[in-house]
């Protein structure tokens, strides 16, 4: 087995030559496809820098809580994505944009904030902590053991039941399900133009996803802007404090004295089981269109593109926004040819362009009519894999169905996860497969018993 220096002196490309760096001529591809891919890829994701200061920010401060300006989290966000993807890119020459992910967000945001009452200065150390921990494991042979460890069906369930909690939220948002004191939520008031807008809204994203426009989720919510301002419902103006600036520079390390607490390590370990498995889920998946996986089942650089999404995490933590992840909308760019990380450097290139136009995006983050769509919609698509859950073995299904009814009922993934977690070896060992779940599954299981325990007090 070539050794981690044997295989980055093969891997060295040559220097003067844009192609041979990037292996376009090997990978059948040019520039001025992989130009188009990466462009095309910012377009199915350039939603982020809206939803995420709508999450982050403008949906803590309604609720009356303390959040960084939304100016700030738009000025991590971006620069955060566009480090990942020129990471990406230049050092693991990979096809696959990175941004703050959607899930951890609304876990950054709902669960942690909200929920558990920790500050966002503290919410971020633990970003910060979970990126760190997952470059270690990035970079040794623990993250395979992790990965064995959890069944694939456990993994499903995570990212769908996390796709119903977006769902959920963006529903929330954008008043079509609402409180009710009788049966907990009923359907909103269709006579309030949000909710019409809304719905309006993921109507036309709904359509545009269908038509296969890759940039469909951006051009939905740019419709439903558009909508609200002709219609009256989105008074045109920019959101107050809406400018790009670094405030929340260095906030993540003024957290260190709480970051230690029962309830910050659940959250670290939660950070960082989604990031960890939705990334690999992401990497192997894009990869896998693209055909770069090995016929062996093996992906050449796989520990550096894991290791640029931790690296991509701890630094959007310190400029001040939730954990940074791969993105499945890089399957947009793949499918107009992009094959080699000139795709995820012209994506980066895009989000530091984006920076100078964050009066658009200001406008997009104040209204929850116009970013609900948008979360609705990437429900949907993470829901998918539902499907690929074996529901007749019920030893998968009852742990499965657990994690994603529980997200979005209880309002958390880390409930959701946990739970799973606590049943999955436990209907294992009542099948008689108990020699199947791996040792760190009943460590887990355990870690996630003394969770609720401590969560309730």
């Amino acid at each position: 087995m070539a050794t981690d220096a044997t295989e980055e002196k093969k891997d060295a490309p040559q220097p003067g030559s844009v192609d041979k760096f990037f292996g376009m001529t090997e990978n059948k591809t040019n520039w001025k496809r992989e130009v188009l891919a990466g462009t095309t890829t910012f377009l199915a994701m350039a939603y982020i820098l809206a939803v995420n200061p709508g999450i982050l920010s403008f949906a803590l401060t309604a609720e009356g809580f303390d959040a960084p300006n939304p100016g700030a989290v738009f000025t991590a966000t971006a620069l955060a994505s566009a480090l990942g993807c020129l990471v990406m890119g230049l050092w693991a020459r990979y096809p696959i944009a990175t941004a703050p992910g959607m899930g951890l967000n609304a876990f950054f945001a709902f669960t942690v904030v909200m929920t558990l009452g920790i500050p966002w200065q503290t919410a971020l150390t633990g970003t910060l902590v979970s990126g760190v921990l997952f470059f270690i494991l990035a970079v040794t042979g623990a993250r395979e053991a992790i990965v064995n460890a959890i069944p694939t069906q456990l993994k499903l369930a995570v990212g769908a039941g996390i796709g119903l909690f977006i769902a959920f939220i963006g529903l929330k948002g954008g008043g079509v399900v609402a409180a009710d004191p009788a049966t907990f939520v009923t359907i909103g008031d269709f006579s309030d133009g949000t909710v019409r807008l809304t719905v309006f809204g993921l109507l036309v994203t709904a359509v545009f996803m269908v038509l296969g426009w890759k940039g469909g989720v951006f051009y939905g919510m740019l419709a439903t802007l558009v909508a609200g301002v002709l219609t009256g419902v989105i008074d045109f103006k920019l959101a107050d404090g809406f400018t790009p600036n670094l405030d929340s520079f260095g906030a993540a390390f003024t957290g260190f004295e709480d970051a230690f607490t029962v309830h910050m390590i659940a959250v670290i370990l939660t950070m960082l089981f989604v990031d960890f498995f939705d990334t690999a889920g992401t990497l192997f998946a894009v990869a896998g269109q693209a055909g770069l996986v090995k016929e062996d089942g093996k992906l050449p650089r796989a520990g550096r593109a894991l290791a640029t999404d931790s690296i991509a995490t701890s630094a959007g933590a310190v400029l001040g926004t939730s954990t940074t992840t791969a993105y499945i909308e890089s399957t947009a760019g793949v499918s107009v040819g992009g094959r080699t990380g000139l795709t995820a450097v012209t994506t980066g290139f895009w989000f530091l362009v984006s920076l100078v136009a964050f009066p658009v995006f200001g406008l997009f983050a104040n209204n929850p009519a116009v970013t609900a769509p948008a979360l609705i919609v990437v429900g949907v698509l993470m829901a998918k894999a539902l499907g690929q859950i074996e529901w007749v073995k019920l030893e998968y299904a009852i742990p499965a169905f657990l994690i994603v009814a529980v997200m979005p009922l209880t309002y958390s993934i880390s409930n959701g996860i946990a739970l799973g977690l606590v049943f999955f070896p436990i209907m294992m060992a009542a099948k008689g497969r108990w020699r199947e779940v791996h040792p760190i599954a009943w460590v887990l299981m355990l870690a996630s018993i003394g969770y609720f325990f401590f969560l309730t007090e």
